[in-house]
């Protein structure tokens, strides 16, 4: 997936903002809380970060192409990097920032996802 189709994806989920930051990463944002990262790491392929169930991050953390998120995951939250894009199809990585966005959104308060129109 490029950062465009990276971009397009996180932009079609509902109430999502976008802010390039830390660098010149791609980050998008639900509530102003941050769901998914395109960049941030100083790699040759595109880089996503995201979050993840406490299974997924299992998983996934040992999966070719991924690994727990620099910085994120040292401090114990469950966050992924995928940073090699060749080892997860473009629609597999959508699902993916789908179910980042919703965990995200569901930290939000109700009063916060009401406001948003997520609830």
């Amino acid at each position: 997936m490029t950062y465009d189709e990276y971009n397009d994806v996180c932009r079609c989920l509902p109430a999502t903002t976008y802010v390039m930051q830390w660098g010149g990463s791609h980050v998008w944002k639900v509530g102003g809380k941050v769901f998914a990262i395109g960049g941030w790491e100083k790699l040759d392929t595109p880089a996503f970060t995201f979050k993840v169930s406490e299974l997924d991050f299992e998983v996934l953390r040992d999966q070719p192409g991924f690994r727990p998120a620099p910085y994120l995951a040292s401090r114990g939250l469950k966050w992924i990097q995928l940073y090699d894009g060749r080892q997860c199809p473009n629609d597999e990585l959508s699902h993916y920032l789908g179910k980042s966005h919703h965990l995200v959104t569901m930290g939000l308060s109700k009063k916060r996802r009401r406001e948003l129109g997520l609830e």
